[in-house]
């Protein structure tokens, strides 16, 4: 079914979802879709990564009756308790709520453990308990690991070469050992590099389109970790907002599965830094700079890019934009929210 036909459906016949992580980046976005398609929905969010000013944002872009129709819990779901009240008369849960970044996990990768894979299960567990209708959750590229295979297809992985690409594989683990023995199948996506509006340019882990806008923005310095030539599928979050509620709302006989989520290209950071430049210079900001090159970063794969032809075919997925489509879309976003 095509997202344009999920969507009308969806219009017609309000559900109930739940959102973790709801005050992230990807969590906001899917909120704002959701309101706007006038479903009922309930966010969970312990804001460590989370921003109550994505928040207010969504809040400014739906109608006052829409943003009627969300309720808010803080809450960290590392607790149980929390877990099984939130999902209480849910119909779909979009479970985002991480601790994302390769280099955040090899600094912590306790506070990583628990929040991804006993956060995790905690959500699985209760959502199972509560008989909802389905359970989708944020898997990561970073699952592929050591696989030299280009583009990278769902049954070929190799070793996690991060404490976070562990946590990942671990989550689809349980997923499939929940699928056979308690019957309960859930959907996993594999997300490549996502970045649009409400990605925190800020911190030691910020992505690197919103985290290159900025320093170029306020004329700073750009490091490229090794040559430049290392390569990644960049999806932009509008696709990533499409997959899931696809995912969400699929037939029963899809469920139990992994998908990529991305657009099956691939851009050298060469070329990346190029684009931004290219991007800011259309909307006014003339960039001088040159990156500064730096020792490649550990737990790094060098190219990243994925095939999506089994979201295609089962889920309809259809991504509407491309990296240059997408940059185009958020730059505006960049530079109005820029310090």
């Amino acid at each position: 079914m095509s997202y344009d036909s999920v969507k009308k459906k969806l219009y017609s016949d309000s559900k109930r979802w739940l959102v973790t992580g709801v005050a992230g980046f990807i969590g906001s976005n899917l909120l704002e879709e959701l309101l706007n398609l006038d479903q009922e929905v309930i966010g969970i969010d312990n804001f460590a990564t989370g921003n109550v000013k994505n928040l207010r944002e969504v809040e400014l872009l739906v109608s006052p009756d829409r943003w009627k129709r969300f309720s808010f819990v803080k809450g960290d779901i590392c607790d149980y308790d929390i877990c099984e009240s939130v999902v209480d008369n849910v119909d779909y849960v979009l479970h985002q709520a991480a601790l994302g970044s390769v280099p955040r996990s090899i600094k912590n990768p306790v506070k990583t453990n628990a929040a991804n894979i006993t956060g995790f299960l905690n959500m699985l567990e209760a959502s199972r308990k509560a008989k909802v209708d389905s359970f989708t959750y944020a898997a990561s590229s970073s699952t592929y690991g050591d696989h030299p295979d280009l583009p990278k297809v769902e049954d070929k992985i190799g070793s996690p070469l991060s404490p976070y690409a562990v946590t990942k594989y671990v989550n689809e683990l349980y997923a499939s050992v929940y699928a056979r023995t308690y019957g309960f199948k859930s959907i996993g996506l594999r997300y490549f590099n996502v970045f649009g509006q409400r990605q925190d340019p800020e911190g030691a882990y910020a992505a690197v389109i919103p985290k290159w806008t900025q320093a170029l923005i306020d004329n700073n310095e750009v490091r490229i970790n090794g040559d430049g030539l290392t390569s990644r599928d960049f999806c932009y979050i509008k696709n990533v907002v499409q997959m899931n509620i696809l995912a969400a709302t699929a037939a029963k006989n899809c469920k139990d599965n992994v998908f990529n989520v991305a657009n099956s290209d691939r851009t050298s950071l060469n070329k990346l830094f190029e684009l931004i430049k290219e991007n800011l210079q259309k909307n006014g900001i003339d960039i001088e700079q040159r990156p500064i090159y730096q020792d490649f970063r550990a737990g790094d794969v060098k190219h990243s890019q994925a095939d999506i032809s089994k979201a295609k075919k089962i889920l309809g997925y259809s991504p509407t934009y491309n990296l240059s489509a997408g940059l185009a879309k958020v730059m505006p976003w960049y530079i109005h929210n820029s310090n």
